[in-house]
């Protein structure tokens, strides 16, 4: 019989090595994989911006993660960049224009994706853009806008320090569901933060601000308590005005948005939470952006928001939240971090167009919609209107929100009204009910001859406003880059 092999023998020394060589033949084989999925995705962005196809804003992160499904946690792991993500129904790609404004403005460099791709292959995008082909980023933070139904996928491979929640508004029921489901699965990423993490939200959101009150992670809210702003009654469209714990209905000292504000329980005394961030004074500047004054840990902060309407207000409440949380909150800079902000895109954003002026608006919920109307008719003379919504994925199939946008409250003013996109027909009917006159409507179909249809339409000196949904808008931004009107969208 012959020995049998123990520990320490020359076999079981063998059987060693040959484990450690296939370990490093993985490893390297994995590294490769990485490398390359980080060179093809610089090859594709390269090359969409080459052929002016897209900017390389989401469909490098779609070949990376074919090559390699694990390259954003890689390029995460292999980086200490700060990591902020920004989710919510409204107001996400300005808030995240805002906070990178204030943090780069206190000398924090910022890499995030500033045209609003915000699905997996977006965000991995930006990762993948801003890394070297080791997978290591220069800028200190990471700032990524987020899809709300995404979340719960970026979340897990990012591991933000800080998540931003703006909103949560009713908004495309046939993908997101409704209110509470998307705040539960929001909720589900505020739970896995770490203790040294932080959430900001939105204290006069009700469903915001009560959501995963047992997480580990600090927690800030923002804000307003502005006695020249607001109403005293939620309107119509209002989207959650029973308490989230008890169903009674809520009290409202101040309404701001919706069902945004200062509110109460009488049934069991839930009220809105303290806030750390509180804009205390708004008032309309005369080249229609916005003077406001805000309360926060850091002291006093006096801003001009060259954008108009209180969502824009909100948005730099959230954003000097978020920039307070990360630690780069500096005061001093904030009011000139600001004062230069320009629209995003389709996000009121004013545009010369051959010789006549255009302000093109997505608009894609009633809050959204609404707020705009609120902006639109505090403007001086008749409101020549193309509005245009379709019914793609991105959309959204479900349209019964339409009729919970104030459309009355425009009609008497219409100058003319063109109606396109896939849901014309449908959107005409809803202008016809809000008294539209059906014979004075244009309703073409196709973008590209509505918008002339449109832009003749006018007289002189006198604004048409595009009032769109998600690819219309898209769609618009495309012809008037092909005519000169607008630089492409990943450039501004």
């Amino acid at each position: 019989m012959g020995k049998v092999a123990g520990p320490g023998s020359d076999q079981e020394g063998a059987t060693q090595a040959v484990m450690d060589r296939g370990l490093a033949q993985a490893l390297s084989a994995d590294r490769v994989r990485f490398t390359l999925a980080l060179a093809a995705a610089k090859g594709a962005g390269a090359a969409g911006r080459l052929l002016n196809i897209g900017g390389g804003t989401s469909f490098p992160g779609t070949v990376a993660r074919r090559i390699d499904p694990l390259v954003l946690r890689k390029v995460v792991a292999a980086s200490t960049v700060g990591k902020a993500a920004i989710t919510g129904s409204n107001g996400k790609t300005t808030t995240c224009r805002m906070l990178a404004a204030l943090a780069q403005a206190a000398g924090v460099s910022v890499a995030q994706n500033r045209s609003g791709s915000n699905l997996l292959q977006g965000v991995t995008s930006v990762a993948v853009r801003e890394a070297d082909l080791r997978g290591k980023m220069g800028a200190r933070l990471l700032l990524l806008e987020v899809d709300e139904a995404t979340m719960r996928r970026v979340a897990p491979e990012v591991a933000p320090d800080m998540i931003l929640i703006t909103n949560i508004f009713r908004d495309q029921l046939d993908r997101f569901g409704e209110l509470y489901a998307m705040a539960r699965m929001l909720e589900a990423s505020v739970e896995a933060l770490p203790a040294r993490g932080s959430v900001v939200l939105n204290g006069d959101d009700p469903l915001v601000a009560s959501l995963a009150p047992q997480a580990a992670a600090r927690r800030l809210y923002f804000g307003l308590c502005a006695e020249d702003v607001g109403t005293e009654t939620p309107e119509h469209a209002a989207d959650t005005i029973r308490c989230v714990r008890c169903q009674h209905p809520l009290m409202y000292h101040r309404v701001y948005a919706s069902h945004l504000g200062d509110y109460e329980c009488r049934g069991c005394g839930t009220r809105r939470p303290d806030l750390d961030i509180a804009v205390t004074r708004v008032q309309e500047s005369p080249d229609g952006g916005t003077d406001m004054t805000v309360e926060t840990p850091a002291g006093t902060v006096r801003l001009h928001v060259p954008l108009p309407g209180l969502h824009n207000v909100y948005n730099a409440a959230a954003a000097l939240g978020g920039t307070f949380a990360l630690g780069a909150l500096e005061p001093g800079s904030a009011q000139s971090a600001l004062a230069r902000l320009r629209p995003a895109f389709g996000r009121l954003e004013e545009i010369k167009a051959g010789g006549r002026e255009a302000i093109l608006s997505f608009v894609k919920n009633p809050a959204s919609y609404n707020e705009t109307l609120r902006v639109i008719l505090q403007r001086p003379g008749r409101k020549h209107l193309l509005a245009a919504h379709s019914n793609t994925a991105v959309d959204g199939e479900d349209f019964a929100w339409l009729w919970d946008v104030d459309l009355e409250r425009l009609v008497p003013k219409l100058g003319s009204l063109v109606i396109s996109g896939t849901r014309a027909e449908e959107v005409a009917l809803r202008m016809k009910y809000a008294g539209a006159d059906r014979a004075g409507m244009w309703v073409i179909p196709g973008c590209r001859a509505a918008l002339d249809a449109a832009l003749a339409r006018i007289p002189p000196g006198e604004p048409l406003y595009i009032l769109a949904g998600y690819t219309p808008m898209r769609e618009f931004r495309r012809i008037m880059q092909k005519r000169g009107w607008v630089p492409p969208f990943w450039e501004e």
